[in-house]
C-alpha cells in the first residue's frame, strides 16, 4: 500500500483536489488488493488441501480422514466423491478469488 500511495496517479489523483483519503480508497486500494486476492485464494486452496492429512493425523472425523481411510480400503466410489466435491471447492474458491479481480479492479473485465 506503501508503494502504491508513491505512484503517480495517486499524487495526481490528489493534485486534481481529491482529499488523501478519497484518493487512496479510489486509485490506490485496488491496485493494492491484487496482490491480496491473489494470496488469500492460494491460501484457502493450501488449507483445503492440507485437510486432508491434518483430520488422518489427529484422527478427527471428516473428509479428509474418511477419504484416505477409503484410499487404503480401495474404496473408490468414496475416493472419487471426495475427489469430485474438493474439485467442487477449489473451483469455487478460485472462481471467487476471480470475481474479486473484476469487482476491486476496473481494468480487468471479461468477454
Amino acid at each position: 500500500m506503501v508503494e502504491m500511495l508513491a505512484q503517480d496517479f495517486v499524487r495526481t489523483a490528489k493534485a486534481k483536489g481529491l482529499s488523501q483519503w478519497q484518493a487512496t480508497i479510489k486509485h490506490a486500494l485496488p491496485n493494492a488488493l491484487n496482490p491480496l486476492i491473489t494470496s488469500v485464494g492460494g491460501w484457502f486452496s493450501s488449507l483445503l488441501a492440507g485437510s486432508f492429512f491434518t483430520e488422518y493425523i489427529f484422527q478427527w472425523r471428516g473428509l479428509g480422514k474418511v477419504t484416505i481411510e477409503a484410499l487404503q480400503q480401495s474404496d473408490f466410489p468414496v475416493v472419487m466423491g471426495a475427489v469430485l466435491f474438493t474439485a467442487c471447492v477449489f473451483f469455487i474458491l478460485h472462481t471467487i478469488t476471480e470475481w474479486l479481480y473484476v469487482w476491486i479492479d476496473p481494468r480487468v473485465r471479461y468477454e
